[in-house]
């Protein structure tokens, strides 16, 4: 895994060891980046079920403002605060230890909003619309920022459209991996 392109290009970037994490396919990060090169500058990100931080890492090498990076493994919080400290993206990082629900709420009590907000859960959960609906529920999102869901459930773009207050804007299909690009209806 290495940072595609901006600031950090280049950099290898540490991943976590076994199988309870699946990082982002270089393929996959590139692809996104691509679709969201020329809306980065100066976002506010939030990168919930962070893993490695290679999604945020990237972004905030690409021009984003500041990022929040939020997992609840002590393994994957200090494999994050290593790649940022080695792309010298720290400064413009804030890392969360909580699970998702206490680290939307700890959100929400500080009044924060994000322009681009990336989910990729563990597929084999219903991670993916219960922190959807509680990212709505706190309005942490900006008038015109955006969800970005990774998953390899189909039936997840049902889900989310049974939410008549979202709209899913744009699906992109890498192999298995589903890329849900959500925004306010």
């Amino acid at each position: 895994m290495r940072v595609i392109s901006g600031s950090a290009r280049g950099k290898k970037l540490n991943s976590l060891d076994g199988l309870t994490t699946r990082p982002t396919l270089d393929r996959v990060k590139e692809a996104l980046f691509n679709i969201l090169q020329f809306s980065l500058k100066d976002k506010k990100i939030l990168d919930l079920f962070s893993g490695s931080g290679a999604l945020a890492v990237e972004a905030l090498s690409r021009g984003a403002k500041k990022a929040v990076l939020s997992d609840n493994s002590i393994k994957a919080i200090q494999v994050i605060n290593k790649n940022l400290q080695e792309t010298k993206l720290i400064d413009k990082a804030e890392v969360i230890n909580k699970d998702y629900i206490l680290t939307l709420e700890q959100l929400k009590k500080e009044n924060r909003k994000f322009d681009i907000i990336f989910l990729d859960p563990p597929y084999k959960s219903d991670y993916a619309i219960k922190s959807i609906e509680y990212i709505l529920k706190y309005n942490l999102l900006e008038k015109d920022g955006i969800i970005i869901l990774e998953t390899d459930d189909k039936n997840k773009v049902d889900e989310i459209k049974e939410n008549k207050s979202l709209e899913v804007y744009d699906i992109r299909k890498y192999g298995i991996v589903l890329i849900i690009f959500i925004r306010k209806g």
